[in-house]
């Protein structure tokens, strides 16, 4: 039993000197008017953009150690700043919180909720793309 300490340790030590050691991911969004709050990390792995010549969508999810009210009221300061009507928002003690924008007829939802580590964000929006005239 008295062997297991060391090695427990040095494994915890390991293992936390490699999450420190692996820098963070810039924080980005496909659409350049929708910002993301330092602090999170894009997850590509559950995130999903499509776009086509008529329809740009995406569900962008990101992670990180932030309390969530302060990131609700990041979010809706970010994004009012940068045009976004707030339509409304929803607080649940299940779900987290869930806010509704809007932006010259395309609407955005933000899903914020936590699990006993880490801080999730999941921003959800679909437009309909000009179409490009050729001759």
């Amino acid at each position: 039993m008295m062997t297991m300490r060391p090695l427990l340790a040095i494994a915890l030590m390991l293992s936390l000197s490699a999450c420190a050691t692996n820098p963070p991911r810039l924080s980005r969004s496909a659409h350049e008017d929708i910002p993301v709050p330092k602090g999170l990390s894009y997850r590509g792995g559950d995130s999903t953009v499509i776009e086509t010549p008529t329809v740009s969508a995406s569900r962008e999810v990101y992670r990180g150690r932030l309390e969530i009210e302060s990131l609700a009221e990041a979010t809706r300061s970010m994004l009012e700043a940068n045009g976004w009507r707030h339509v409304g928002t929803n607080k649940t003690s299940q779900h987290g919180v869930n806010q509704v924008y809007e932006k010259q007829g395309t609407s955005l939802q933000v899903l914020l909720w936590e699990d006993l580590i880490f801080t999730y964000a999941e921003y959800t929006t679909a437009r309909v793309l000009q179409p490009t005239l050729t001759r």
